[in-house]
């Protein structure tokens, strides 16, 4: 049975998807490593390196279905080498003397590496996919809760009223920086590595850079300007970014939890008859996705973390590093990517109460408007003065426990220069929302897109 968290086959779900785990599988792996040497030899055979018979056998039978894994995995156990092995298989069920020119003039970082970066493509390829879908949700529900009034909070406190669109458009605004952000450093992470053994291509010197760039244009990846052996700083861009993607996950899901509490109940994670939250307290709704996502996010952090420690390798080439990325890069990709698909099922079955919301901006009756009633007494004695007062106020308010807008009344610098009326109006929060709404269309035009 698997032992590791992402392939348990009872709580793999919560750790990740399918999807990304098929990227990442040992079948992917060995087909990615024979997707660069079959590359190879066909960028040879193409200016005469090697015959271009060889380079067809090569490429015909650089199949996983077609090698023996299990004789591999115990070549690998015996040489503690992921590549020879390799070579000797394929060389194995290669017609006549084709196998005798496999691997010509690579070393074995340079499968290793492209092997990988091919992985990363198409990791890549779904993160994109999952943050256009997020981007089209999230849409949605910031339209949809463009006038949804609820309390703002600063310091896990009341503030000022916002709305809930505000809010999500916040998020949407992120999630479009992380996908510009990947983007970006696509260029410099979809690059192929072929250098031979110290980087420098002596083994094909006359014909190598002609050969990394057929070999890159048949793998579909960029051309390095020089051999990266030792300059693993694209992998740790990339895992940046990635846990930036997981972090906005981490946040949402924190947020949802924060408000999903049963003293505030403003949100809830989706809920589905048979959900159960505790074992023994057969009344509880926990957000269980939500703690999962913000798990994830923390995961993922520690994981581009290690990816620093690539930067750091020795001379020409350094194995160690492989070792490390080895774990962490599936792991991350893996993780992230269950951050990103339970969060957008948390987002598209989120469960939205308006009138709890409106319910919790009453509840300090009016303090939560202290800041219009001070600007607006502010026009008549000053800003500064303004704020002492209402201060006053407001201290007054909360020590009696008693209305704010009765607290103020009384006050002989209010009832001078505000009206009943006037505080009535100013105490309205539906009226004290600045530009959410617009900033909610900003986000959300097609222009802005």
């Amino acid at each position: 049975m698997p032992s590791h968290i992402t392939d348990s086959i009872f709580l793999k779900d919560l750790y990740g998807t399918d999807e990304m785990r098929a990227i990442f599988n040992d079948e992917s792996l060995l087909q990615r490593w024979l997707d660069v040497e079959a590359a190879l030899a066909q960028a040879e055979a193409e200016i005469g390196v090697i015959p271009r018979w060889a380079a067809e056998e090569i490429a015909r039978k650089a199949k996983a279905a077609l090698i023996d894994t299990a004789w591999m995995k115990r070549e690998i156990d015996h040489t503690l080498h992921p590549i020879v092995p390799l070579i000797r298989a394929l060389k194995s069920i290669c017609d006549g003397d084709a196998g005798e020119y496999i691997h010509w003039g690579a070393t074995t970082q340079d499968i290793i590496d492209t092997a990988l970066v091919l992985q990363l493509k198409d990791a890549t390829a779904l993160f994109e996919r999952r943050l256009r879908d997020l981007e089209a949700t999230l849409i949605e529900l910031a339209r949809r809760h463009r006038e949804t009034i609820m309390p703002g909070r600063t310091h896990g406190q009341h503030a000022l009223p916002i709305t809930f669109g505000f809010k999500v458009a916040i998020w949407l605004d992120e999630f479009r920086r992380h996908a510009a952000r990947l983007s970006e450093c696509k260029p410099r992470l979809l690059v192929g590595q072929f250098g031979g053994a110290v980087g420098t291509l002596a083994g094909v010197s006359e014909h190598g850079f002609e050969i990394r760039r057929r070999m890159m244009a048949h793998l579909g990846l960029g051309v390095p300007t020089i051999s990266w052996h030792v300059a693993h700083d694209r992998f740790a861009e990339f895992a940046a970014v990635v846990a930036m993607m997981a972090g906005t996950c981490g946040k949402i899901a924190s947020e949802v939890i924060a408000l999903q509490k049963s003293e505030v109940m403003e949100l809830e994670e989706p809920w589905e008859e048979g959900k159960v939250g505790s074992s023994t307290m057969p009344h509880k709704r926990n957000p269980m996705l939500c703690e999962a996502i913000a798990a994830l996010a923390r995961l993922c952090f520690d994981r581009a973390r290690t990816a620093l420690d690539g930067l750091i390798q020795e001379h020409e080439r350094d194995w160690t590093v492989n070792h490390i990325e080895w774990a962490y890069l599936p792991e991350l990709c893996v993780m992230a990517d269950g951050a990103l698909a339970l969060t957008l099922r948390v987002l598209q079955g989120l469960r939205v109460y308006p009138e709890r919301m409106r319910e919790n901006l009453d509840a300090l009756e009016g303090l939560m408007l202290s800041e219009a009633v001070m600007f607006a007494l502010g026009e008549h004695i000053g800003r500064q003065t303004a704020h002492d007062v209402v201060y006053e106020c407001a201290m007054r308010a909360v020590e009696s426990k008693r209305p704010f807008r009765e607290v103020l009344a009384e006050h002989p610098l209010v009832r001078a220069h505000l009206a009943s009326d006037d505080l009535a109006r100013l105490l309205d929060p539906t009226r004290y929302i600045g530009l959410a709404r617009e900033m909610v269309d900003q986000v959300c035009s097609t222009e802005d897109r």
